[in-house]
């Protein structure tokens, strides 16, 4: 059975990851700030309670693992870009120095595949309407995007025949929350219901089980193929429009919905290179699906 290890394996994005290669028949170790609980997912997981930045000898986690995927952030609760608060010095030793060292330990284990969680945000604002390619000179322009952009060049750097390294950028992500968490979009749906204005506002997103889906099939390509390598990996331009519409129907709600937003001044991300992976996404249709889901809490108190 192949052995996997996820850092942050129980956060938004890192769950969807667990499950997908619990699905496929990982062995899974997780290493996290918090125990999952017990009924978090639909396989047994090991778990190692560590938090980044600490010095801590992740060996005997690695030890027999075959990939190491890094879903892991160290931020203020609820913010990526911003997530420093009021100390970027730490927030920067933490993710990136963090990050490094656990790289590093996973290597020296005899890992043979490193995935490494990174961000569209890499690339910066761009012209508007751009459409950005894996060759692209990046331009971060928050902490950030900066840290991401040096931790997929420190991992390219670690890269050999035995250890190969991929980072995946990805866009905003979106699906279904644990239960007693709140969804991704809540407070958007809470400031409809309540007759607030909403503005205009459209976002890239990609479903949790697609980037779950594209890490499984860059772990399980051959390693010449995605070894050093960047692959975009999002989905479709999403609308607040697009996002309160299942809601008002579903309570009957008058309120009025946000305009359209004019998606050709946002960038987005050409995702060729991933697709060429066999890699697809859930459209339209997973994200009616999901919405559905995540409503529900609101038509019963409507």
């Amino acid at each position: 059975m192949p052995r996997a290890v996820i850092s942050g394996g129980t956060g938004f994005v890192g769950r969807f990851i667990t499950e997908e290669l619990l699905a496929s028949g990982f062995d899974v170790s997780i290493i996290g700030r918090h125990r999952p609980a017990a009924n978090m997912f639909s396989s047994d997981v090991q778990f190692y309670q560590a938090v980044l930045g600490q010095n801590v000898n992740y060996q005997p986690i690695f030890e027999g693992a075959d990939c190491y995927i890094h879903a892991a952030l160290d931020h203020q609760p609820g913010l990526y870009v911003g997530g420093e608060g009021n100390d970027p010095k730490g927030f920067a030793l933490k993710n990136l120095a963090g990050t490094a060292a656990l790289f590093k330990q996973a290597k020296k284990a005899g890992i043979q595949k490193a995935v490494f969680l990174s961000d569209q945000a890499v690339y910066g604002r761009g012209e508007p309407g751009a459409q950005f390619y894996e060759t692209d000179v990046a331009a971060p322009t928050n902490l950030y995007a900066l840290l991401k952009l040096e931790t997929e060049t420190i991992l390219q750097a670690m890269k050999t025949s035995a250890f190969a390294t991929t980072s995946l950028r990805l866009s905003s992500v979106y699906g279904p929350a644990m239960n007693s968490h709140q969804q991704k979009w809540d407070s958007l749906f809470q400031a409809y219901l309540s007759g607030k204005p909403i503005d205009p506002g459209a976002s890239c997103e990609v479903h949790g089980e697609d980037v779950a889906r594209a890490v499984l099939l860059i772990i399980e390509a051959e390693s010449i193929r995605v070894s050093g390598g960047v692959f975009n990996a999002m989905d479709m331009i999403v609308d607040r429009q697009d996002i309160l519409t299942p809601l008002q129907k579903a309570t009957g709600c008058q309120n009025e919905l946000p305009k359209r937003a004019n998606a050709d001044h946002i960038g987005t991300m050409n995702c060729d290179k991933l697709k060429r992976l066999e890699w697809r996404t859930g459209g339209i249709v997973k994200l009616g699906m999901t919405l559905d889901r995540i409503i529900k809490p609101y038509i019963q108190a409507a």
